[in-house]
């Protein structure tokens, strides 16, 4: 039990995010409407993103210290499962403004910045798969690891707000708590956030212990 409460309360805020957020009132603004809805879905996936390469960066430190092969395996099992939560952010992102700002994509700086910063991990993965020699591969893709982190913040939170944006928080536009995020908002919100970065990491450890099976099949062999 002390290893399955974690998923277990992922599991239920995911599926109190999921019903609450479609059932919940929420408030009527001019353009947003209902669509304000996908806040429960699209900012937690980048969240868990973030969260999911802070650990990438932590045991990328580490394998370059430790030249531990499993730190290593973390760190590229952590990077291709927040991947996967920057895809669903960017799609979730582009739904919800076809029905605010009229089409999928409209080349907002934010969502501009959000893509180059998933290409910069793509980068990564290629980087890896390039690289034969596995304690040559491991260090490099560390290190360009530790540097793509602070790069993806960059784009992510700063430049944005040095441009004019459709973002809410970006470009002089307020941001949801200063003027929409209700209570009844709040009470989906948190724990949306909490559940799908819950989700994530649960996601990430599996993959994890995947690929320690394959590893440990190929030994074999």
């Amino acid at each position: 039990m002390n290893k399955t409460w974690w998923k277990i309360l992922a599991s239920v805020l995911v599926v109190y995010t999921a019903v609450a957020g479609l059932l919940l009132e929420v408030p009527h603004l001019a353009i947003l409407n209902e669509t304000i809805r996908n806040l429960y879905f699209h900012v937690p996936m980048w969240f868990a993103m973030i969260v999911l390469f802070s650990i990438s960066v932590f045991y990328s430190v580490r394998s370059l210290l430790s030249q531990d092969r499993n730190d290593d395996i973390r760190a590229v099992e952590s990077v291709n499962t927040g991947i996967i939560f920057g895809l669903l952010g960017l799609l979730t992102g582009a739904v919800w403004a076809k029905y605010t700002w009229g089409q999928f994509w409209s080349f907002d700086p934010k969502q501009n910045f959000a893509a180059i910063s998933i290409l910069l991990y793509f980068a990564y993965s290629v980087l890896r798969n390039a690289i034969d020699e596995e304690q040559k591969r491991a260090k490099i893709s560390a290190i360009y690891n530790i540097f793509a982190f602070p790069m993806m913040v960059v784009l992510l939170f700063v430049l944005p707000r040095l441009q004019d944006s459709l973002h809410p928080g970006n470009g002089g536009n307020p941001g949801f708590n200063s003027y929409d995020l209700d209570s009844n908002m709040r009470l989906v919100f948190y724990p949306a956030c909490l559940g799908w970065i819950l989700i994530g990491y649960w996601v990430y450890t599996i993959r994890f212990r995947i690929r320690l099976l394959e590893n440990k099949q190929n030994s074999i062999r």
